[in-house]
């Protein structure tokens, strides 16, 4: 397993999963947004305060490898590391394993930027600041 800037463990829940009773596909799209969410918390960025200040931070790309299933009952573990790519873009690297075993269930990257409110791209002074910060 890689070294993570971030980690949280999650439970899978019944209603996450389809007819053969593994996890939607689309489900583990929330379980990286969740871990995002709480990573960029513990920068001292909430993501729904932004949203209130007018700062969207918006993904422009999601890239996901599906190696195995998750099930309901599952608990398993999201890491992140985030990365600046460019002045306006950054990534999330994201994994997901299952828990106790730490085999892998998905690896993912996660490409975003941010908008102003005449849609334009850019990232407050605050989030290049919490980025430059993971240097």
């Amino acid at each position: 397993m890689k070294k993570y800037q971030f980690q949280i463990e999650l439970q899978v829940r019944d209603y996450e999963c389809d007819m053969q009773g593994h996890v939607n596909n689309a489900v583990y799209l929330n379980y990286l947004e969740h871990a995002r969410h709480e990573f960029l918390k513990t920068m001292g960025l909430n993501f729904s305060d932004l949203v209130r200040r007018g700062i969207s931070l918006v993904i422009i790309r999601n890239e996901i490898d599906y190696k195995r299933s998750l099930v309901s009952g599952d608990r398993f573990m999201v890491g992140v590391i985030l990365q600046k790519i460019s002045p306006l873009r950054y990534c999330f690297v994201q994994d997901i394993y299952l828990l106790p075993e730490k085999k892998l269930v998905l690896k993912g990257r996660v490409t975003g930027t941010g908008v102003n409110s005449k849609g334009r791209p850019e990232l407050p002074a605050e989030v290049s600041t919490a980025l430059d910060g993971l240097g």
